[in-house]
């Protein structure tokens, strides 16, 4: 491994007294000592402390290079903590790591849960709807938030959310001397603890959460009529065939239900729209599904906008297809690239036949009708029929 000058070093509550001897000889020969002020005060470093910048920023670290250098960090580094951001930055060899039991752990273990079937989240600096994916009845949910009034703002937030039933324990200094945990109702919560550092466990308990399967309700959309229709989503996304860490295009994104349901596939995608007003609804339907990490919407039209952006694993263009756009497309996908379009014009049906016949791939016609009152019957109202194209590249 070569001769680490950088030490990372997990702490718990109980201080020096749970770290092990490895990281007691790190911290005495330590130059300096990184860690947010709680950390260096349990581990009564002074002189030699540095606390951390507001806001976080691991670049001051890279200045002690050469130099002996302890970080501190809550429990596991590496787990939430500033190992991985920091580690991400360094070459094998500069670092060595010793890990104490993450807040995650501690949790788990206080409540006897198994810790393979719980959601982990850290929520300090995240919003809550990163919580929408996961609540579902009788999911266990452990989130790390700021401190007591996070926790009272989360309880509020399940609330207002259909989940005010859910079991709700609130967990801090955990591992130390003032380890405390009480139990609550989301809809009753009143508890605001002063502590810097909050652990919250839930039992989630309401309505049904989000269907798993593809082709979600139109109504969770916010749009301006141009919507992938919640039948024709799903046999996009079939086609789509979404991986976790894949990289989709959203060509002409319009709500962006196609990134949005890619991205609950633990995806990430490119919404390319042109027109504002629908870019902001993407933000927004994005937003409310707690999925703005993983939807990047970009203003602008293609061809223009393909150089500044990462070679994607699918393609999928909903409208507006001619001959130029899918030779600019084409020609930037790599080998494997899976693309679906859409057509529902005469125009763009002609161009995705002929694109079939140059390209293989599949070529299929969607007729949907949906019952409607017709007096004092029902009868069939049919939606434009949609030609769907899906090749690999």
């Amino acid at each position: 491994m070569g001769n680490p000058w950088l030490t990372i070093i997990g702490i718990g509550e109980d201080g020096l007294a749970g770290l092990s001897d490895a990281s007691r000889k790190a911290l005495d020969n330590a130059e300096t000592v990184f860690g947010g002020e709680r950390h260096l005060a349990l581990a009564g470093i002074t002189d030699r402390g540095r606390a951390w910048p507001v806001p976080f920023d691991v670049d001051i670290v890279l200045g002690c290079r050469g130099r002996t250098t302890v970080v501190l960090a809550s429990g596991d580094p590496f787990w939430h903590g500033a190992g991985g951001s920091l580690v991400e930055k360094l070459q094998a060899g500069e670092w060595v790591a010793h890990s104490a039991p993450s807040a995650f752990s501690l949790v788990a273990a206080r409540l006897g849960w198994r810790l393979e079937n719980v959601v982990c989240l850290g929520l300090h600096a995240a919003p809550f709807e990163r919580l929408v994916p996961h609540l579902s009845r009788d999911a266990r949910i452990i989130c790390l938030v700021r401190d007591g009034k996070a926790a009272a703002d989360l309880a509020r937030w399940l609330t207002e959310h259909g989940w005010g039933a859910s079991a709700m324990w609130t967990l801090s200094a955990l591992g130390g001397p003032r380890e405390s945990i009480a139990q609550h109702r989301a809809d009753s919560y009143a508890g605001d603890s002063g502590d810097s550092l909050v652990a919250v466990a839930l039992e989630v308990r309401g309505t049904q959460g989000l269907a798993r399967s593809s082709g979600l309700p139109d109504a969770l959309f916010m749009h301006d009529g141009q919507l992938t229709k919640r039948p024709v989503r799903a046999l996009a996304l079939s086609a789509l065939a979404p991986r976790p860490g894949e990289r989709l295009w959203d060509i002409g994104a319009g709500s962006g239900s196609i990134s949005i349901e890619w991205a609950l596939c633990g995806g990430t995608a490119v919404a390319v729209e042109v027109r504002g007003e629908r870019a902001t609804n993407i933000r927004s339907n994005a937003a409310s599904f707690g999925l703005t990490h993983r939807i990047t919407i970009v203003e602008g039209e293609v061809p223009g906008i393909l150089p500044e952006l990462a070679a994607p694993d699918a393609v999928f263009i909903g409208g507006g297809l001619d001959a130029d756009m899918f030779d600019a497309i084409w020609s930037r996908i790599a080998p494997g690239t899976r693309l679906v379009a859409h057509a529902v014009t005469l125009e763009t049906e002609a161009l995705l036949s002929d694109l079939n016949q140059r390209h293989g791939g599949e070529l299929m016609r969607v007729e949907i009708a949906q019952a409607e009152p017709l007096g004092r019957y029902r009868a069939w109202k049919a939606a434009r029929p949609i030609v769907q194209w899906s090749v690999i590249r």
